[in-house]
C-alpha cells in the first residue's frame, strides 16, 4: 500500500487524536497536515505506518502544547523515570471514553505528558507500552502520569480533592438521584464491582466490570442503603428493622472509587455501624 493510501486511511483518527490533546481541531489538522509531510519524505521502509503516524502526529501535539506553556518540572515524573524498570508486564484493562470535556477543565493543571498519556489511554485505549514509546518513557511511568492525570480531573470536576468519606457519600447521592454522569467522574476506568457467597446468595451480582457497567448498576438504585463504617472504612449498608443485611465495601484511590465489594458474611454485619453522612458533600443530603 502507498503512503498516501495509508495516510488517507488513517486521517480521521489522527485527527481525532490530535483534536483530543490540542482542544482545537483546526490546529489538529494543521498538526496532521505535518504528519503526512513527514510521512512523504520519509525514505526508510515502515514496517507499520500507522503506528508511525500516530506517534509522529502525537510527538507534534506535544511540541506545540510545550510550546504554549513550558512544562514544568515534575520531581514525581522524575523519579518514575530514574527508577521505573525499562519493561515490565503491563496488566491494565483499557477503556475508551470521552474525554474532551473534562479536558477542558483541567487544561492548565496537566502536564503535556500527563495530558497526552491520559487521552491516549482513556479515550483511545492504548496500551502503556505504547504511550511509553510515544513519550519516551517506561510503561510504569506512562501508567503514573494518566493515573495523576485522572486524579487531577476527578478533583477538578469535584471542585477539590476530597476524602474518602465524602467520595462514598457523593457516589451513593448520585445512585440514589439517577446522575449517571456524576456516577462517572466518582469512578475509576477499570472500577468491578464483586461479592462474597453470603452476598451473592443473598442476591447481589457476581460480578461487574468497567465503569459504565458499574455506574450504569448503581444509576436509580441504592435508596435503602444508609452510610455505614464497613471494617471502620467509609461504605454504605442495606439494613432492614436496624440489622445490616448487606455492606457495601468501597475502595477508594485518588479521589475516585476502584471496587465495591458486597458483604454479608455474619462477622461483617455484626460489626457494621452507622455514621452519619458528611455534610459538605456535594449532592449529598444528611440521612
Amino acid at each position: 500500500m502507498v503512503a498516501s493510501d495509508v495516510f488517507e486511511g488513517e486521517r480521521g483518527r489522527l485527527v481525532n487524536i490530535a483534536s483530543r490533546i490540542l482542544g482545537d481541531r483546526h490546529e489538529a489538522e494543521d498538526v496532521v497536515q505535518l504528519a503526512w509531510i513527514r510521512l512523504h519524505e520519509n525514505t526508510a521502509q515502515l514496517d507499520n505506518a500507522a503506528a508511525w503516524l500516530t506517534t509522529v502526529t502525537t510527538r507534534l501535539c506535544l511540541d506545540r502544547l510545550r510550546a504554549r506553556i513550558p512544562e514544568p518540572v515534575d520531581t514525581a515524573e522524575a523519579h518514575d523515570v530514574a527508577a521505573s524498570p525499562e519493561h515490565g508486564p503491563e496488566d491494565a484493562a483499557l477503556h475508551r471514553e470521552s474525554v474532551g470535556q473534562a479536558l477542558h477543565v483541567v487544561v492548565d493543571r496537566l502536564t503535556p505528558n500527563e495530558r497526552v498519556a491520559w487521552v491516549l489511554h482513556e479515550s483511545f485505549g492504548f496500551d502503556f507500552d505504547s504511550i511509553g514509546e510515544i513519550l519516551d518513557r517506561t510503561p510504569s511511568a506512562a501508567r503514573k502520569l494518566a493515573s495523576r492525570a485522572r486524579a487531577k480531573v476527578a478533583d477538578a470536576e469535584r471542585g477539590g480533592p476530597e476524602t474518602d468519606q465524602q467520595v462514598v457519600d457523593a457516589f451513593m447521592a448520585a445512585a440514589r438521584g439517577s446522575d449517571l454522569m456524576r456516577l462517572l467522574t466518582l469512578l475509576a476506568p477499570g472500577a468491578t464491582v464483586s461479592a462474597d457467597a453470603a452476598a451473592i446468595a443473598a442476591g447481589t451480582p457476581t460480578r461487574i466490570e468497567g465503569r459504565e457497567a458499574v455506574a450504569g448498576f448503581f444509576n436509580g438504585s441504592a435508596h435503602a442503603a444508609l452510610p455505614a463504617l464497613v471494617d471502620g472504612r467509609p461504605g454504605a449498608a442495606w439494613f432492614n428493622r436496624g440489622q445490616a443485611m448487606v455492606a457495601f465495601d468501597f475502595t477508594v484511590a485518588d479521589g475516585v472509587v476502584e471496587a465495591i465489594v458486597f458483604r454479608a458474611e455474619p462477622e461483617v454485619l455484626a460489626a457494621i455501624v452507622r455514621r452519619p453522612v458528611v455534610r459538605d458533600t456535594p449532592g449529598a443530603t444528611a440521612e
